[in-house]
């Protein structure tokens, strides 16, 4: 067993889980970490891909009360039945577009410089939102997640399909999006990690079955027991760090808004511009 590939697989997982939830982009993050760390490989991307699963696997621990009452009521008239049918239409958008462009954005988007340009340009957007937001002296139209219509839900899942570019961030652009759209900050926030089990475990299924027909039908692709090892470690490590950031979310939007994480991203994203331009770190 490779030692130095499984501590990468460890710090990567660290950075998925606490990147995943927080509208900075756990795929950029992952990027610059990977260059970082020197973490390359053709099993890299999907490496990147497949941890995010034990990210997920977080949210629905700590929502599993909720997702037993789904399972169990789906099929009845009420609010889990209504959220399985807002969480089925908002995940369509990204899932049709997604196996249309995935190959084509992989290839020319994942690399730290577009992350960092997508970073920059989300930070300002996210400055402008809640500029706007700010202003509105009334209650949200949709105060809780329930209370959504399908259109919200569909207006959401087209939004997160801006975060199949890299840099973006997921849940920043179903959060922001959902505040545009009159969500309050928690149903949007709650939205989004319920809107993230479909995707992510739908992404990683895809990217899964695709790195596994390169091993069946080309030799020169081997899949070794040192990944698989790395895939686990990188998983159970987002799934404890991805847990506390949930319960750390929820509190914080609350009573904050989201221009913390407006300057994280400008100030991150100027940083690998400037160290790339100055010949500091060879990006």
């Amino acid at each position: 067993m490779d030692i130095v590939y499984q501590i990468k697989a460890f710090i990567l997982g660290i950075v998925e889980g606490l990147t995943e939830f927080l509208p900075i982009s756990s795929t950029g993050h992952l990027i610059i970490a990977g260059d970082i760390l020197n973490f390359d490989g053709p099993e890299v991307n999907t490496f990147s891909i497949a941890i995010q699963a034990g990210a997920i696997f977080a949210v629905c621990w700590f929502y599993r009360m909720r997702l037993w009452s789904i399972a169990k009521n789906f099929l009845k008239p009420g609010p889990d039945r209504r959220l399985t049918i807002n969480l089925i239409v908002a995940f369509l958008p990204a899932a049709i577009l997604g196996v249309i462009f995935a190959d084509m954005i992989e290839a020319l988007l994942f690399n730290a410089i577009s992350v960092a340009v997508a970073l920059i340009v989300g930070g300002f957007i996210i400055f402008w939102i809640e500029k706007i937001h700010a202003k509105r002296d009334y209650a949200p139209r949709v105060p809780k997640m329930d209370d959504m219509t399908v259109k919200d839900a569909f207006l959401v899942g087209c939004m997160q399909c801006i975060a199949m570019i890299p840099g973006t961030s997921r849940s920043g652009a179903t959060i922001i999006g959902g505040l545009v759209l009159g969500l309050s900050r928690k149903a949007a926030t709650e939205f989004s990690f319920f809107l993230a089990i479909p995707t992510i475990f739908g992404a990683t299924v895809y990217s899964l079955a695709k790195i596994f027909l390169r091993v069946s039908t080309e030799h020169s692709f081997v899949w070794t027991t040192n990944m698989t090892i790395g895939f686990i470690v990188g998983f159970v490590v987002s799934f404890v760090s991805a847990l506390a950031v949930v319960k750390w979310l929820l509190r914080y939007v609350s009573s904050n808004n989201f221009n913390a994480f407006g300057w994280y991203r400008i100030i991150f994203g100027f940083i690998i511009l400037g160290t790339y331009y100055t010949g500091l770190v060879a990006w």
